[in-house]
């Protein structure tokens, strides 16, 4: 034993043992996760087979560590006595979630329970990529000090309109940036870990935690700056090898059209982003280019109502060959899409009727995204917050640490 304490290692034993207890920390909390309604503490004994001495003393850790907290009595549906319940904790950590939008920048705090705290947004005129990360910094410690009374933010996810790698933004033309490292200057102002990641794989994810699609398979199509996909196969995103999956932006929809910032032609982007449909005019400094764009086609604009329709077959184009490779049938209109929808949801989908080959006896079910143009922002914070819901033991960890 001696020599196990001058070298600084514990026995074989010990580690196992603290294993052992993390896994079963892990494994109470997951039930408490996922239960539908407040859970007693004989249910949880029930549940994981574990003795009732391992439940009290895992459920007090979890309770002193703020990750859960009891609520009201809970009947388990047999006769006797009601029992106190557990439940999330709404007062413990939090996520945080970025967004870069076409027409601003957003910032987003979930609680433990996936709750929204808080939800900000702020026009933002095109800039340069440190103007814009410092003015996005202003608004997450903005956002962090409005919950501070009750939620400690532990992670901040940033969405960008681009591939991801290691925290840099390979290429988001509709920004103008080409490796740009997004991650390094927002925790060196937060002070939190920062993950940055494509806005269409964050809104996809913030879709399937909200409950918006009843399929485990499906696209999410993100419209804005820039034009990308969300792809769930099975309930787990598609990312691809290198992450960089879902670029529908730059999918060809006529190998001879217009040149495209990417460097390529004929790209859906140059067809049916929100810079194309809103045409040559420049929306108003004080008012989003969905809401010019949904004023103009309220009002009849032609060359509007034309943009739309262009937009929208280009868009039934594009997606009917990912359908066709991805054998999916259902779609979810996000962004300013979502916004969108009722001038362009019926041409996307006549689009796709004639040319997905399953239509005919698969029909292809498409519709506004629940979460609307707050789904990447959103997804963003739940998905900063995940990884706390996964691995309770990191956050105990924290608090022990900061009371030694």
């Amino acid at each position: 034993m001696m020599s196990h304490l001058r070298s600084g290692r514990l026995p074989d034993s010990a580690v196992r043992q603290e294993s052992l207890r993390s896994l079963n920390l892990e494994l109470v909390f997951r039930h408490i996760v996922t239960a539908d309604r407040p859970i007693s503490r004989t249910e949880l004994a029930n549940a994981t087979g574990l003795t009732r001495p391992t439940i009290t003393r895992i459920v007090e850790e979890l309770l002193t560590g703020r990750l859960i907290t009891e609520s009201a009595v809970t009947h388990n549906g047999r006769a006797g006595r009601p029992r106190v319940g557990l439940t999330l904790s709404k007062t413990g950590p939090a996520g945080l979630g970025l967004d870069i939008r076409a027409d601003g920048l957003a910032a987003c705090v979930v609680d433990l329970t996936g709750t929204v705290r808080q939800l900000s947004f702020h026009p933002a005129p095109r800039s340069d990529a440190p103007t814009v990360l410092a003015d996005l910094a202003s608004m997450a410690r903005a956002a962090v000090a409005a919950v501070a009374a009750e939620l400690t933010v532990v992670n901040a996810t940033l969405a960008v309109p681009g591939p991801v790698r290691d925290g840099v933004v390979q290429s988001a033309p509709a920004l103008g940036w080409r490796c740009v490292d997004a991650a390094g200057p927002l925790r060196n102002r937060l002070g939190l870990p920062v993950t940055v990641d494509n806005e269409a794989n964050l809104a996809a994810l913030g879709e399937m935690y909200a409950g918006g699609p009843t399929d485990t398979s499906f696209v999410y199509v993100s419209g804005g700056l820039d034009i990308g996909a969300g792809i769930v196969l099975e309930g787990q995103l598609m990312r691809g090898t290198r992450g960089w999956s879902g670029e529908l932006g730059h999918v060809s929809v006529h190998p001879d059209g217009e040149p495209c910032p990417c460097g390529s032609r004929g790209c859906l982007q140059t067809y049916a982003s929100l810079s194309t449909i809103l045409g040559e005019e420049s929306a108003p400094a004080d008012v989003t280019p969905d809401a010019v764009i949904i004023n103009r086609a309220e009002t009849g604009a032609p060359l509007t109502l034309a943009a739309l329709e262009r937009a929208g077959t280009a868009l039934g184009i594009a997606l009917s060959s990912m359908l066709n490779i991805l054998d999916v049938n259902t779609v979810l209109l996000g962004g300013s899409f979502s916004l969108l929808s009722s001038w362009i949801i019926d041409i996307v989908k006549a689009e796709m009727d004639r040319r997905v080959l399953t239509a005919s006896w698969a029909p292809i079910a498409i519709r506004p995204a629940v979460l609307g143009p707050d789904a990447a922002v959103i997804g963003a914070a739940l998905t900063s917050i995940d990884e706390i819901r996964q691995h309770p033991t990191s956050w105990l960890a924290r608090q022990t640490a900061g009371t030694a």
